[in-house]
């Protein structure tokens, strides 16, 4: 599920049921080769993840033959590996991959269809990079195989709220497991107390499945259920989710409500992308999506020195 693909033009909502995927049973899963907790994993530089020494990117990759921001890649499976080295050699420290879009005005696509878009790919990926890999799914097969190929995370848009299922992938293989918060449409009584109760009811589930509290990530879902007003309180609110006690992931990346503000179209919005994820680091985000590798590793450096002291090695002061 390609998150930055929910925003449209104005406030993108999501029209019909919470998607539901049917199938057979489960077959069980083989021993888990990820790691757990996902604080052990290898990120940038050689360096191993954890929280609150630095903000982690989270490149993104689409595999979709349509994006909202202009880069599905349709499938090719040498133009997905060539962005992932790229984005390694940039310096993310995660790739996120994802095979379905959700654009205004997109076709669902099967099971069967995500996976054939998606397993190439991530498996010439897994096979040549370094880094972890996080697979964008609300299916819980598809998240199944992705793990079995070399996924290490779990990117689920809607929270669990579509299969929860997923959370059983997720216990099982011991893969990380990002919560997000979603809804149709753009109701709420109280906005920033309704999301936060969202998000632990997604949480919940989770942890009734299984899934290590270790692993879990939650991200409010800039974008997603919301309008442009609502996404700007989410980022002058982002610190009341901190008391969750969970790792915050934040994907502003070149969303239409940047581009509301800006009058800009979603390949000039790199510097109103910029603007919120410092924002999101200085509200306590912990990982960052973005299209824009390079750009916001250079973003995050510098709001990571001011805001969590971080600096580079061979620091000097004179």
């Amino acid at each position: 599920m390609l998150r930055g693909d929910k925003m449209g033009l104005q406030n993108q909502q999501i029209h019909g049921p919470i998607p539901k995927i049917q199938g057979h049973a489960p077959e069980p899963f083989p021993m888990s080769q990820v790691q757990t907790p996902i604080t052990g994993l290898t990120v940038a530089n050689g360096e191993k993840l954890a929280w609150g020494k630095r903000t982690y990117v989270m490149g993104i990759i689409n595999v979709t033959p349509d994006s909202f921001s202009g880069d599905g890649l349709n499938g090719n499976t040498g133009s997905a590996l060539n962005q992932a080295l790229r984005f390694q050699e940039e310096g993310a420290d995660i790739l996120d991959i994802g095979a379905e879009s959700t654009r205004p005005g997109y076709a669902a696509v099967s099971q069967e269809e995500e996976l054939q878009r998606l397993m190439p790919a991530l498996e010439a990926i897994a096979n040549r990079t370094d880094l972890p890999i996080s697979v964008d799914t609300y299916k819980a097969e598809v998240a199944r195989q992705a793990v079995a190929a070399g996924a290490v995370i779990i990117n689920d848009v809607w929270g669990l709220k579509a299969e929860p299922e997923l959370a059983r992938v997720a216990a099982d293989t011991g893969a990380g497991l990002v919560l997000m918060h979603n809804q149709r449409g753009t109701e709420y009584q109280d906005f920033v107390p309704d999301m936060i109760a969202s998000l632990e009811e997604s949480v919940a589930l989770a942890l009734a499945a299984g899934v290590a509290q270790e692993n879990i990530v939650i991200d409010p879902g800039f974008g997603f259920g919301k309008t442009p007003d609502h996404n700007m309180i989410v980022m002058n609110e982002l610190g009341r989710l901190k008391s969750m006690g969970y790792p915050i992931l934040v994907g502003t990346s070149r969303k239409s409500t940047l581009g509301l503000l800006l009058d800009l179209p979603a390949d000039q919005r790199v510097e109103g992308t910029a603007a919120t994820v410092s924002l999101a680091i200085a509200g306590g985000a912990d990982i960052v999506r973005v299209h824009d590798v390079k750009e916001m590793v250079r973003v995050c450096r510098v709001t990571d020195a001011v805001v969590r002291g971080w600096r580079p090695d061979g620091w000097k002061t004179s």
